[in-house]
């Protein structure tokens, strides 16, 4: 015989997957930007030219704790779709755009390196945009998820760029004896 599951039962089965997807997601992300001193903490990126538009300190974090907490949504809500065969893909493209996502913190507050973070960001958008359409076609919710994520990496590339433009010898601004310094 088979069961089918109430929704209740569905519920609780997509609650247990955020229970973990949206706390490793956090940690993931947190644990990245630990790895070399951020906002006003890092004297190098204090000493940076920064476009007027630049939000302050103290949003960046809030705006990452919210984006994450709606990936980890999204990727629960994809995880348990099971009956997709796009699931596996979706999957994939999510954990792709998720490591390039984690490398852009050591690599600009770290390493200093204002125009490769640029590239990195560009990348970092296609793959989220990729894994939102994908998401998209599973389940609409998961996609709406995104959405945030998305048009926060349109600001951070943009103030990126400026960041790029109004700091040509940003990875030399600092010497590289600073604790800010990851080498290379």
């Amino acid at each position: 015989m088979r069961e089918i599951a109430s929704k209740q039962q569905l519920r609780l089965a997509y609650l247990r997957w955020a229970v973990v997807t949206v706390p490793l997601i956090l940690l993931l992300g947190f644990g990245s930007a630990r790895l070399a001193p951020m906002g006003s903490n890092n004297l190098w990126y204090e000493a940076l030219a920064k476009p007027a538009a630049t939000p302050p300190n103290w949003a960046f974090p809030v705006a990452w704790t919210t984006i994450y907490i709606l990936m980890g949504l999204a990727l629960a809500m994809i995880i348990h779709a099971r009956g997709s065969t796009l699931r596996g893909p979706a999957i994939g493209l999510f954990v792709i755009q998720l490591l390039i996502n984690l490398i852009w913190s050591p690599l600009f507050f770290g390493a200093h390196q204002v125009f490769a973070a640029l590239i990195v960001i560009g990348v970092m958008f296609l793959a989220a945009l990729a894994t939102t359409l994908m998401f998209g076609r599973i389940r609409k919710a998961a996609a709406w998820l995104m959405v945030p994520y998305l048009a926060w990496l349109v600001c951070a590339a943009m103030l990126n760029f400026q960041i790029h433009q109004l700091n040509p010898d940003a990875a030399t601004l600092v010497p590289s004896s600073s604790t800010t310094q990851i080498p290379l």
